[in-house]
């Protein structure tokens, strides 16, 4: 396995490996880096250290002259990205420019859009070549994705954490919120990207061990201390309680381990 330094771009938190090179740098540090988009500008992460494998390679420190490129083109892809929202909205093309992106070199520029069916690029192309030489790459990213770029707020009140350090995204299930006993509300368990929460897939397999221990929701149970019957209405699994509506139509909240099922003494 090849040495390695993680490195983080402006685009999102995610970490890719690229080789060291000769460079004297430190963690920290705002590098140039060669990356399979192009020449880049990125901060270096970690130290040395062996990965799979680099996707790029670590070409220099960056200079003062860089970082003014590299501010001046952000100015010019936040220009253009302006541009392509009014363009797109006049030619009725539905789609949603999500950013726009130069390499440092000013070789390639990447075009970050959102569309349900793939849309008629042709125009933008053009509106696009009438102010830059660079080549142009549309990239079709999903609800997710346009999250990590933009930036936004999670629930809990600070950065989403696909804005801020998610590496990747895992599959996250309408059973995570289930097994969790979280109203099935689609306000109260989606992020910003309008899709389920990441955070209900952290603690889910510790809620499926706490689930084994209590009794089926919706099922007849017996309060084994007073013999009280009814139906499990609620689990409550970080308590290890379950409410009990019993058939005179009381509720009350019962320790698991004083609950059975009818008839099994």
């Amino acid at each position: 396995m090849p040495d390695c330094v993680g490195v983080k771009f402006e685009n999102g938190p995610k970490i890719h490996w690229l080789h060291p090179g000769d460079a004297p740098f430190t963690a920290g540090d705002t590098c140039v880096v060669k990356s399979r988009r192009g020449i880049e500008i990125g901060i270096v992460r970690t130290e040395v250290r062996t990965a799979d494998r680099a996707s790029g390679e670590v070409i220099r420190v960056a200079s003062h002259q860089d970082l003014e490129t590299r501010d001046r083109l952000a100015k010019r892809a936040e220009d253009l990205t302006w541009l392509l929202r009014a363009r797109s909205r006049q030619e009725g093309i539905q789609m949603k420019i999500v950013s726009v992106e130069f390499t440092l070199d000013e070789a390639v520029v990447f075009v970050h859009y959102s569309a349900e069916k793939h849309p008629n690029l042709r125009g933008l192309t053009r509106t696009l070549g009438d102010h830059t030489s660079a080549r142009v790459e549309f990239v079709n990213v999903g609800p997710r994705d346009e999250a990590r770029i933009l930036g936004t707020l999670g629930a809990c009140g600070t950065g989403s954490c696909s804005s801020t350090w998610l590496q990747g995204f895992s599959s996250v299930s309408i059973r995570m919120a289930r097994d969790q006993q979280l109203p099935l509300n689609p306000e109260k368990i989606s992020g910003p990207c309008g899709r389920l929460m990441c955070c209900l897939q952290y603690e889910h397999e510790m809620y499926k061990i706490l689930l084994k221990e209590l009794p089926k929701r919706g099922g007849k149970a017996c309060h084994t201390e007073t013999g009280a019957c009814g139906r499990v209405v609620k689990l409550d699994p970080l308590r290890g309680t379950a409410d009990l509506k019993t058939d005179e139509g009381y509720l009350e909240a019962v320790p698991a381990h004083l609950l059975e099922r009818p008839g099994k003494r």
